[in-house]
């Protein structure tokens, strides 16, 4: 691979999920000749989609919440979200499922006050002073602290920056803050919700995250008509007008290390691909360990086994040929204590008993997800990451759920089940190499916050990481961020290796990209 006197100028992204169509838009932009390595023979990793019995099931998310950043991402290439896919705001955003029966939460703060009122006396106040307070840590997060690469804390260390920390209560629980307006249990358990995707109980999760609670109650709950699945396809249209060139059924083997840098990957068919620089958007643990030489690795096996991961899933795609009207599309059911469960996922490591779970109904918004007069649902049942399966456990969640199910909807459903699959454990391992079998990555405690999170620069030269296991953090928003902001690191590599296309020169690459100036 000698570049002496022509360098390769190609930058080789793996994973097409939403942080690697992210990374490779970004990078296109920037002038670079970008292609996408996807192991799968679609694209979207998590959010890819499959259909069966004439029904179309996302594969892995189903909220989209903050809808600014995907705002931005499309505003940054000429495009318009509204244009390319057909959004529509959920009222009710959700139904949450109580032993008592279901209690819907309505679009809006007004609205959402008006319930907590009606609840306990004085909550819809305090509901509006949560938010107040939720917004301001909303809106410096994503000005001042998601967008950057966190490599060191002298990032943060700007006075401004440290004066807008002490603003988002990073030593305050979020239980903790909770508590400060609510009392009554039901209030706590629907505040404290968003918070459990973040892989962690709410007093060990810094209050800082109460602005999931802005971006759901203020900023809405959002559907893509078509399903979750329109997102990457929207995206992968925005890609490819940039120039990115993607390979499905190409899995890769090892990051090639000549020259003591990132010079390009073997696949799994033995070829060999060349590359400027590599950007690795899988996961993290699973990219060092096996695809990188050991000298490069940052970290080894006992450090990530003393990471505090995310929960695991127990997925279960189900397809009825009933229709179930009592359904919101987003359905908790909180309808058992939520303590044990806890237990089990972030302490005794262990298969809950009656665990709480979610149903979402697609079908109940979009009818193109399912034949006429069916039901599409998607259950998830959140699982300690890395549990063993004894052979049962598929079969004994999903009699029990659909038991609790029929107990509060007063009537049969198992026998309209006319589709059935599941997901757990194995297929996270297997289909994303996930390291214990995570769903969404690390868990966002205060120790595993900002520049405390795995380095998105690699040891080798010319290697970033982008994606859930790195900066900012999980969820699909956040994806997104990770992987403009790989981009601008790789970028800034490139740069300082000489290898800067003219068109580079109308991409930010500071430190700190300024989506604040823009509102």
């Amino acid at each position: 691979m000698d570049q002496s006197s022509s360098p390769n100028r190609d930058v080789l992204v793996l994973g097409a999920g939403f942080a690697g169509l992210a990374t490779a838009t970004y990078l296109a932009k920037a002038g670079h000749r970008v292609r996408v390595l996807e192991r799968h023979d679609t694209l979207g990793g998590r959010a890819r989609k499959f259909e069966a019995e004439g029904f179309t099931f996302d594969m892995g998310p189903s909220w989209y919440w903050m809808p600014d950043v995907f705002e931005r991402y499309f505003e940054d290439f000429g495009a318009d979200v509204n244009e390319e896919m057909n959004l529509v705001r959920l009222d009710p955003s959700y139904t949450v499922w109580f032993d008592d029966g279901p209690l819907q939460i309505p679009a809006g703060l007004n609205a959402l006050a008006t319930v907590f009122e009606s609840i306990e006396t004085g909550a819809g106040k305090k509901l509006r002073d949560f938010m107040a307070e939720a917004e301001v840590k909303y809106n410096i997060g994503m000005s001042k602290f998601v967008t950057k690469p966190a490599h060191n804390a002298l990032e943060f260390a700007e006075w401004q920056t440290v004066v807008d920390a002490t603003r988002l209560s990073l030593f305050t629980s979020f239980s903790t803050f909770a508590r400060k307006h609510f009392s009554h249990p039901k209030l706590l358990q629907i505040m404290e919700f968003p918070v459990l995707f973040l892989g962690a109980k709410p007093e060990d999760t810094p209050a800082l995250y109460s602005l999931m609670n802005y971006a759901d109650t203020c900023l809405g709950t959002w559907y893509p008509m078509g399903g979750m699945n329109e997102i990457v396809q929207a995206m992968v249209r925005v890609a490819e007008r940039q120039g990115v060139e993607f390979q499905c059924n190409a899995e890769v083997t090892a990051i090639l290390d000549e020259g003591s840098r990132a010079s390009g990957v073997r696949l799994a068919d033995g070829t060999t691909m060349e590359a400027a620089a590599v950007v690795a958007t899988g996961d993290y643990h699973h990219v060092e360990q096996t695809l990188l030489p050991a000298k490069w690795r940052r970290y080894d096996e006992a450090y990530w086994d003393k990471r505090t991961m995310s929960p695991s899933s127990l997925l279960y795609y189900v397809g009825l040929d009933t229709k179930v009207p009592e359904f919101q599309h987003h359905n908790l059911f909180f309808d058992t204590p939520f303590g044990p469960h806890a237990t089990t996922i972030y302490d005794s490591h262990s298969w809950p008993v009656d665990p709480l779970f979610y149903v979402s109904a697609p079908s109940r918004t979009d009818l193109s997800v399912a034949p006429e007069g069916c039901e599409n649902l998607f259950f998830l049942i959140p699982l300690a990451p890395g549990l063993e399966e004894q052979g049962n456990e598929r079969d004994r969640y999903f009699e029990e759920i659909m038991t609790r199910l029929e107990t509060h909807l007063g009537r049969d459903l198992r026998p309209h089940v006319i589709y059935s699959r599941s997901f757990a454990h194995r297929e996270f391992e297997k289909e994303y190499s996930s390291y214990k079998g995570n769903a969404y990555g690390l868990a966002n405690t205060l120790r595993q916050t900002a520049f405390w999170k795995p380095k998105m620069r690699s040891k080798l030269p010319g290697l970033h990481f982008a994606g859930q296991l790195t900066t900012p953090g999980p969820g699909v928003p956040p994806s997104l961020i990770s992987g403009e902001v790989a981009s601008r690191e790789t970028s800034k590599y490139l740069h300082r290796q000489g290898i800067l296309p003219e068109a580079a020169s109308q991409v930010d690459l500071s430190v700190e990209h300024e989506h604040a100036s823009r509102g």
